[in-house]
């Protein structure tokens, strides 16, 4: 590489390392005047992260849309797939009305535990139920509850190569008028890339294919950037 060429890629680099820097700082500025985390929330990730948990939650202003939208459409059930430490399970459940009721799978024991104790260290725990085990295995067994559904709000922030079967699964246990809210669906723009051999790109990419060509769904997608850097979520409504 020439002196010119590598001269080019530091100043590449740095515009980028400037771009990111003001996505976070306006992340931060937007979060703390509307989406401020309380002493629930901050709990909840200071135990995640204690426990070793991945710092992979939602951020916060991601956390008060989900809010927004169950509120939005008077949700009175939510499945979560995908608890980590519930965060964002809070977020959900402080949406739902007296009587209604939150379901989040975890596929980690560990995680499950750590969910369960900051769900009742915020008084949802009468609330919202963390169930754990592979997802696809949970599934069919829910499906089989009398009553279990159906869900009004879904939020999928799991392994996303089974993205897709979570997608057929929120199907199968929605109403018209359920939403579905899939997070992590750009992977930094890889998503647009036909040649990945990533599995979460390709999983994701199947998942848009299924949404699109899925007569009973409506749905966009976002791109976002910020403090979770450069990402997006799909939202469908089930319409029949």
């Amino acid at each position: 590489m020439t002196e010119p060429q590598q001269e080019a890629q530091r100043a590449r680099a740095a515009s980028e390392r400037a771009a990111e820097a003001r996505w976070e700082a306006v992340d931060r500025y937007l979060t703390d005047l509307l989406a401020p985390d309380d002493e629930a929330l901050t709990s909840a990730l200071a135990a995640s992260e204690q426990a070793g948990l991945p710092a992979i939650a939602v951020a916060g202003n991601q956390g008060k849309l989900l809010h927004l939208l169950a509120v939005s459409m008077g949700a009175r059930t939510v499945l979560e797939i995908g608890t980590l430490g519930g965060y964002s399970t809070i977020w959900l459940a402080r949406a739902l009305p007296d009587g209604g009721r939150l379901i989040s799978l975890e596929y980690s024991p560990d995680h499950a535990e750590v969910a369960r104790g900051n769900l009742a260290r915020a008084g949802l725990d009468h609330i919202a139920e963390v169930r754990t085990g592979p997802a696809l295995e949970i599934l069919p067994k829910l499906a089989a509850e009398p009553g279990a559904g159906p869900f009004d709000l879904f939020f999928i922030d799991a392994d996303k190569q089974n993205n897709p079967r979570y997608v057929e699964w929120a199907l199968k246990l929605s109403r018209p008028g359920s939403l579905i809210v899939v997070d992590n669906t750009v992977r930094g723009g890889a998503v647009a890339d036909p040649d990945s051999a990533d599995r979460a790109v390709l999983g994701t990419r199947e998942m848009y294919e299924l949404v699109a060509r899925e007569p009973r769904l409506d749905a966009t997608a976002v791109q976002t950037v910020g403090v979770k850097g450069y990402d997006g979520f799909l939202l469908a409504r089930v319409v029949s």
